[in-house]
């Protein structure tokens, strides 16, 4: 789920409209629409009348508004308490907070230079104006009196949340520092956000820049006609007509890797893929890890921190380094055991193939699909014709209909991010709203890769004790239908779209009267989404969604059944690369010296070289392009999706154990204690109140197919 980039203090009240959407005007009298109350249906952006130049004017008037709330904070003379302080805070910053949301979420989605520019020119601009916040002694001594206070107040189980986020945010932010460290602070922040930003926009930069063209029909051999068909009209449309563009977009480059027959070109577009941000031009990213690592450390120490891991980690389920390596420790032998174990069976099919050659990392997937083939008499394109987006779209709402009794409206005339995009109005099983979301499938250049779930508002109450309820956004890149055909996803994507409608309903399911109370820890927000992946493929489920694109059969059990058989089969590469990519984030972050020299892909090389790493099995997200962590959101954290695996699994374990995967009652218990209540309380607490227990990790190890006999003990956790 992508982070919005936000003060903290802001809460984007924007009263809930279903006035007709009235469009704006030109001339002298126009007023810039990010600066006015949004007059459209649930008061989303309207993004039709959004120019570039109104973002600039906006972000300024933004910062300058809530200087002037904090200013009226600080001036005040009333003793500071929670309502004229604390909750003043959490109010403060509403007009940048919406500036902030429709700027960074049409950034990810539908970019241009200029905007890039923009974001350029904005971000020191922003990141001072938080420290000129959180650095605020007059307003840290009124944050700190409340917080001195806090058992006299009689405070509420959420008031108390807000004020201790708060405090922390203050400490965490440098308000205890002395001049001379918070200027320097000051510094690092900016240049850190300089950076990250710019690691982003060489990232898809690099993405866009390679293109595969095929003029000759014999190297197309093997793969999907629906791809090659793909592949003429990306063609075509940049004018090359009769040839085939193949790019570093997922649903170009993975069926590539895994069909193409052309092992020369699949080694091409592989080393392309893999080497992004590591060509040694204008758009090398390898001096921006470095100066990223460099300047989170110093951060971290300026901080009293030993490591920028330390920092990250002090207010997640993880608290310390100590426990997220044992975890990724645990799983990595067993992982790694059965890595080579599907390897074997790679260097079978080649050998059957009468190849004389040690397999790579560009023969992997195109190997593995031939062993899977030949151990379950399975094919993915036997499967894509039974997964049509809209109908695995209505299979993720018949699943939330089942569990919570919700149900979703498609609307007609919306204001949509981008004219791919499609709206829908979320109704709770009582009949009243609980949300608007956007869904934007398919890739292009403009939009970053990947699949996240964001808010261009969140849930939040407004001045008169009124619920505003949330607008939400699912961004992918899944493959884009040919002409004259629906858009088939493959076992991945259409797994991904379950995965990022979880996020989606904890959004829209969650309940709070403070925005500084709504944000979970990092390591517990992948739990909702990852628990929603059960469903996707679960034979009760498909047998409503999963339809021939074509003549509308149901898919055939004996299809289900060979999918269930192979749905392990692959976890050894799957598992691997994954927790290469996490320990690699933390190996960075756990640096306590960064040399001037220092170089990210030889330091990648080294620290997963001394771990056994496969030479076959790159890591998921090399140092160069892994965006996760060094365009931040989730720096030293990239582990937390296997640490919410291990929380998923287990939750899911609820309903299995009682032989129904509907169980209305664990349903129930799982909306309130876990989608519902935001960050209120203490996170391992939410789901020991929802499970009854902890977690226990043995239900992971049977997901994924993994020998538990082949893992380490788990040390004590610290």
């Amino acid at each position: 789920m992508r982070m919005n980039c936000r003060t903290f203090f802001a809460s984007a009240l924007i009263s809930v409209s279903v006035a007709a959407y009235g469009q704006g005007t030109d001339g002298a009298t126009r007023v810039n629409p990010l600066l006015a109350e949004y007059n459209t249906p649930y008061g989303v952006p309207p993004f039709d009348q959004i120019r570039l130049e109104d973002y600039r004017e906006a972000f300024l008037k933004g910062m300058e508004a809530q200087k002037q709330e904090i200013a009226a904070i600080v001036n005040q003379r009333s003793m500071p308490d929670f309502d004229n302080t604390i909750a003043a805070l959490d109010r403060s910053g509403q007009l940048l907070m919406q500036v902030e949301l429709v700027f960074d979420n049409q950034s990810a989605c539908d970019t241009n230079a200029e905007m890039q520019a923009l974001s350029q020119e904005m971000s020191p601009l922003l990141s001072a104006h938080a420290d000129d916040i959180f650095m605020n002694p007059l307003l840290f001594d009124r944050v700190k009196q409340v917080y001195d206070r806090r058992e006299k107040l009689g405070l509420d189980k959420e008031q108390h949340k807000l004020l201790e986020e708060v405090y922390k945010a203050f400490v965490r932010r440098g308000a205890n520092l002395n001049d001379e460290d918070k200027e320097r602070l000051r510094k690092l922040n900016e240049k850190i956000a300089l950076l990250e930003i710019t690691f982003d926009q060489n990232m898809l930069k690099e993405t866009n820049a390679f293109k595969l063209v095929i003029d000759d029909a014999k190297d197309l051999s093997g793969l999907p006609a629906a791809l090659v068909a793909n592949a003429a009209e990306t063609a075509k449309e940049q004018g090359m007509e009769g040839k085939w563009v193949f790019t570093l977009h997922n649903p170009s480059v993975m069926p590539f890797l895994q069909y193409a027959d052309n092992r020369a070109l699949r080694e091409r577009i592989f080393k392309a893929y893999t080497n992004r941000g590591n060509n040694g031009n204008a758009q090398d990213n390898k001096a921006v890890v470095r100066d990223l690592v460099t300047a989170r450390l110093e951060k971290a120490k300026l901080m009293g921190y030993p490591d920028y891991a330390a920092l990250a980690l002090d207010n997640r389920m993880a608290k310390n380094e100590t426990n997220v390596y044992d975890l990724l420790d645990q799983l990595w032998t067993p992982a790694l055991a059965v890595a080579k174990a599907e390897l074997a069976d790679i260097k079978a099919e080649i050998k059957k193939e009468g190849g004389k050659f040690e397999p790579q990392g560009w023969d992997w997937r195109y190997y593995f699909e031939k062993a899977k083939s030949a151990k379950f008499s399975i094919d993915e394109n036997e499967v894509r014709p039974y997964l049509e987006l809209n109908n695995v779209r209505e299979g993720a709402f018949y699943v939330a209909n089942r569990l919570y009794g919700i149900r979703f409206r498609a609307l007609g005339y919306m204001p949509l991010p981008h004219p791919e995009a499609q709206a829908f109005e979320c109704i709770d099983k009582d009949g009243r709203p609980l949300g608007l979301l956007y869904f934007d499938f398919f890739p292009r250049e403009s939009k970053g890769g990947g699949a996240w779930c964001t808010t261009y508002r969140q849930q939040q109450y407004d001045r008169q004790g009124n619920k505003v309820v949330p607008v939400v956004s699912i961004v992918c890149n899944f493959t884009k239908p040919s002409a004259g055909e629906p858009a088939l996803l493959s076992m991945d994507e259409a797994n991904t779209l379950f995965h990022e409608f979880g996020h989606a309903l904890h959004a829209l399911f969650c309940d709070v009267h403070y925005t500084g109370v709504a944000d979970v820890p990092l390591d517990f927000v992948e739990l909702p989404s990852q628990i929603d992946e059960h469903w996707a493929f679960a034979p009760e489920v498909l047998k409503v969604y999963a339809k021939h694109y074509k003549t509308g059969e149901v898919i055939p059990m004996e299809l289900i059944e060979k999918m269930d058989k192979s749905s392990k089969y692959g976890q050894g590469f799957a598992t691997v690369e994954y927790l290469a990519a996490s320990l690699l984030d933390m190996d960075f972050h756990t640096l306590k010296t960064v040399p001037a020299d220092f170089d990210p892909v030889a330091f990648e090389a080294k620290v997963l070289g001394k771990r056994g790493l496969l030479k076959q099995i790159p890591s998921r997200y090399r140092s160069t392009y892994f965006s996760h962590t060094m365009g931040g959101g989730y720096t030293a954290g990239y582990y937390s999706y296997i640490w919410a695996e291990v929380l998923d699994c287990d939750a899911f374990g609820a309903y299995t154990e009682r032989g129904d995967i509907f169980n209305q009652e664990v349903a129930d218990k799982f909306r309130r204690h876990i989608l519902t209540p935001g960050g209120i309380d203490d996170a391992m607490e939410m789901y020991t109140t929802f499970r009854g227990k902890g977690p226990d990790i043995k239900w992971l190890l049977e997901q994924r197919g993994l020998d538990a006999g082949k893992a380490p003990e788990k040390k004590t956790e610290k």
